[in-house]
């Protein structure tokens, strides 16, 4: 871990209210990684303990899919970039924003889920998060999810 950054976030729009929030300035984190495969559990164990912090550890599995679902994308990032990367989560409004910044151009491919033994990163990224995407950042590229936190049905969940 080279970097370790965060900022606060407004007060929760009162009309979500009923969403469960993080604690007021605990919105927003940013850890550079350097290119290694013991960053990728580090950043898995990041993700844990800022979601307990932010007092989200209580969403239904709200913290084992956000997990899984960066350990895929800092994964990409050190198989088709082998630079640094930097993992960004923010949680307001009832949603938990992650994304992994890398020096890569090569955009995610969402590949059937096969009988492989990789390529399946984004297939599970495509069939967990409530929405996710790719944009190109300069020289690099940031590619992101959001799963939703308010516990309730649906909340979350890709609509039909």
């Amino acid at each position: 871990m080279l970097q370790h950054s965060g900022g606060r976030l407004p007060d929760p729009d009162p009309r979500y209210g009923a969403y469960l929030q993080p604690p007021w300035g605990a919105g927003h984190l940013s850890v550079e990684y350097d290119p290694r495969p013991s960053a990728v559990r580090e950043a898995r164990a990041e993700v844990r303990r800022q979601l307990e912090g932010w007092g989200l550890a209580e969403a239904d599995d709200l913290v084992d899919t956000a997990e899984l679902l960066v350990s895929e994308l800092c994964t990409n990032a050190l198989l088709h970039s082998a630079s640094r990367f930097t993992l960004t989560l923010s949680a307001a409004h009832g949603v938990l924003r992650c994304e992994v910044a890398d020096s890569g151009r090569r955009t995610p491919q969402v590949l059937e889920a096969g009988t492989s033994e990789s390529g399946r990163g984004m297939f599970l990224v495509e069939a967990l998060a409530l929405r996710w995407g790719c944009h190109q950042d300069g020289p690099g590229k940031t590619v992101w999810f959001e799963l939703g936190t308010c516990g309730s049905d649906g909340c979350g969940r890709r609509q039909p």
